[in-house]
């Protein structure tokens, strides 16, 4: 990927919408999350690093999604392509990972479906946006 050419706006705009996103999907089943995280609202802290964490990984995400769809060549860049795409890594990686790592962390299903829902919802709108945009 040439980095001048790429669109740092969309990737940018891609990061910022999928971070509003889990905001607002987190906010909705933030009980729901917490009982199946196993942890005590009680004595929950938000530290901002977790928000500043997840926005910087958010930023790679929406890069290398970009990254992705420039690879696979001129005439990609549409939003069906982005969310099939999207949907895809979502699917084969994330999906995957979350189920993976959960089970062996002792978690149930409730907590992996609400995680990867989550992560499909990310990776749906950051793949719309950079295949709308174009990158």
């Amino acid at each position: 990927m040439n980095l001048a050419s790429v669109n740092y706006l969309a990737i940018l705009v891609a990061a910022i919408a999928a971070f509003v996103f889990g905001a607002v999907y987190y906010g909705t089943l933030g009980k729901p999350w917490m009982k199946a995280a196993r942890i005590d609202p009680a004595t929950a802290k938000m530290s901002p690093v977790l928000f500043i964490t997840s926005f910087i990984c958010e930023l790679i995400m929406a890069w290398v999604l970009a990254g992705i769809l420039w690879h696979v060549g001129a005439g990609v860049f549409t939003l069906g392509n982005g969310l099939v795409s999207g949907f895809l890594l979502w699917l084969g990686f994330i999906a995957t990972t979350v189920a993976v790592n959960q089970s062996y962390q002792g978690f149930g299903w409730d907590l992996t479906i609400i995680d990867s829902l989550h992560w499909l919802g990310v990776t749906l709108i950051m793949g719309a946006i950079l295949g709308w945009w174009g990158v």
